[in-house]
Order: structure tokens, then C-alpha cells, then sequence
């Protein structure tokens, strides 16, 4: 398999995950960690309105289960994939957590800390830098949204 069949694979598992965030009528946003195995290691979906949190972000909740299942808070080698270009908070904890690889679809204009608004993750200042790959199902990423944004003004 190449990286750019992988990336979509995996990126569609992500959009599964952005689909069930739905059931909680929470923006629709999904995120898989995968470890350097292969194995997928954690999911995570928006969260911020079922569980009353605003840091219960697709990749944090991702990230905490990934944490948990490999048993440490560094998750060297891993790569996470999003949905959405992530925010400063969100970009922050891929640093903190020594993802190896950031994998995201769609840009985010308004909080987006890869490449929109900031460009946190790739700080030469930070202890940590990942590779980042953009732009894989953007446009499946951005419908979810665009839709999801679209039936709440009607």
C-alpha cells in the first residue's frame, strides 16, 4: 500500500469518527491515532457538548486513548489523522504528546494553527516538530462540515 492509499484509509476511518459525533450534535470532527505498527491506537470525535468540555476536542480524546493504551504520555512514532486542521490547543498537545506525523483534511480559517492562522506545530522553538501532510479528503472533511454548519442557520 503507498502512503497516499494509507492516508486515505486511514483519513476515512478519521471521517467515521466525525460522523458519530452527530449522534451528540457536536461539530463534526474525527481523529484516529495509529502507532508505528499500524495499529490503530485511539479514536477520538468532538465530544464538547455530550461530555460538557471544551478541551473534549476529536484529537485530544484521540490522544488521551492512545496515551492509555500504549501505556505513555509520548507517542513517538505515531501518526495522528484529523479531519480538521487542528487549533493552538489541539496543535499544542500533538507537540506535548511527540506525535511523530500530523495527517489532516480540511483547512481551518478561523482557529486553524498549522498553516491558517499559525503555524504551531512546525515552531522551531517548540521541543518537538512533526511532519505534517494536508489536505488528504479535504473536500469530504469540508462537507461534513459545511453541511453540518448549513442545517443550524435554517
Amino acid at each position: 500500500m503507498t502512503p497516499q492509499q494509507e492516508h486515505a484509509d486511514r483519513m476515512a476511518q478519521a471521517l467515521t469518527e466525525a460522523a458519530l459525533a452527530l449522534e451528540h450534535d457536536d461539530v463534526p470532527v474525527g481523529a484516529v491515532v495509529v502507532a508505528a505498527d499500524g495499529r490503530i491506537v485511539g479514536r477520538g470525535r468532538n465530544r464538547r457538548e455530550v461530555d460538557g468540555d471544551p478541551t473534549a476536542h476529536a484529537e485530544i480524546v484521540a490522544i488521551r486513548a492512545a496515551a492509555e493504551a500504549l501505556g505513555s504520555w509520548r507517542l513517538d512514532g505515531c501518526t495522528l489523522y484529523v479531519t480538521l486542521e487542528p487549533c493552538t490547543m489541539c496543535a499544542g498537545a500533538i507537540v506535548q504528546s511527540r506525535i511523530a506525523t500530523l495527517v489532516y483534511g480540511a483547512d481551518d480559517a478561523k482557529a486553524g494553527a498549522v498553516v491558517s492562522l499559525f503555524d504551531t506545530v512546525r515552531d522551531p522553538r517548540l521541543p518537538h516538530t512533526p511532519t505534517v501532510v494536508r489536505g488528504v479528503a479535504a473536500d469530504a472533511s469540508a462537507t461534513l462540515l459545511r453541511d453540518f454548519f448549513a442545517a443550524r442557520r435554517t
